[in-house]
């Protein structure tokens, strides 16, 4: 099945306001709308070798070898659905966050099935590395966040961390982020840019996407290989991250600290899981369940609309 740039741009969108959100990565969709591999082989293709593709074949030849049409639109989707998730998705989970978590928590439940059903079977390898995967994702949700910094090495650092992170289904960029303490630092720059477009921002911003792109060029070939050479195993592992991750989108969480955010408001900073009945206020269990379903809804959807094997996008 072919798809059309619109189609991809659609899926880019997704990626890109479920990057926003912190405990969702948008691997996770690229996975289950069945454009992983084809990114991670897109991604792959910027080389050195390229020189001599150049050479050979001109502009037209590079850009068949680097998958431009599928980046160009897959990456022109990510920057509309960044922008709308820091602008939109940001303003729901302020002001409606057991909706938003719980849809998310039934969308990367039912992404973790999903993926699980992909595999040919299962070893003692398969488990081991579910497991081990499970416990790493759930303690990275549990750990204390740093003190951020503006410091323009950090910022770099912390961009081949966080897209790299991307990459991985299960496994959020924005969390990390947030984890380092630079994801209000970040977000703050990305509004302030968009916003008065100053060159302050500009600089944080422009450092941040070199780190993303030195990121994306290593940790893309890594990815490639295991999964040529062990790709059963790969998936159990991208299904521990998803169940291991699920305790970051618990829709009812008590505020351990809270932290004042870049507009002088005080905002939750570390949160426990808590059951309905212990948390302190309205469960909103029928909007909670509802939400769930959606999430679970629009993986079904997507599901049946991805192609069966990596797509062609048409060149």
């Amino acid at each position: 099945m072919r798809l059309n740039w619109f189609q991809i741009a659609i899926r880019g969108m997704a990626m890109g306001m479920a990057e926003v959100v912190p405990g969702v990565s948008g691997g996770t969709i690229a996975f289950i709308t069945g454009i992983y591999e084809r990114l991670l082989e897109a991604i792959k293709a910027f080389h050195p070798s390229l020189i001599g593709v150049f050479r050979k074949e001109g502009i037209t030849g590079v850009w068949t070898a680097i998958h431009g049409s599928f980046l160009l639109a897959l990456l022109g989707g990510m920057a509309v659905g960044i922008v709308i998730g820091i602008f939109g998705i940001s303003w729901l989970i302020e002001h409606h966050p057991q909706a938003i978590w719980s849809f998310f928590f039934g969308l990367i439940l039912a992404s973790a099935i999903w993926i699980s059903r992909q595999m040919d079977g299962w070893s003692w390898r398969e488990v081991a590395g579910l497991i081990l995967a499970s416990l790493l994702a759930y303690w990275i949700t549990v750990a204390s966040p740093a003190t951020g910094t503006e410091a323009l090495w950090f910022v770099l650092i912390c961009g081949m961390i966080a897209i790299s992170a991307m990459l991985l289904p299960g496994i959020s960029g924005s969390f990390l982020l947030l984890l380092m303490g630079m994801y209000t630092v970040v977000i703050g720059h990305v509004k302030g840019f968009l916003e008065t477009f100053s060159m302050e921002h500009a600089l944080v911003v422009g450092v941040f996407a070199i780190g993303c792109l030195i990121g994306l060029a290593g940790f893309s070939r890594i990815l490639t290989w295991v999964f040529r050479h062990f790709h059963n195993l790969a998936l159990a592992i991208l299904t521990g991250f998803m169940v291991g991750s699920l305790n970051r989108l618990w829709p009812w969480k008590v505020v351990l600290s809270t932290r004042t955010n870049s507009h002088g408001e005080e905002v939750p900073f570390l949160e426990k899981s808590v059951l309905p009945s212990d948390f302190a206020g309205d469960p909103q269990l029928l909007t909670v369940g509802v939400c769930v379903l959606l999430g679970f809804g629009l993986v079904w959807l997507m599901d049946s609309k991805s192609p069966e094997n990596a797509l062609d996008p048409g060149q």
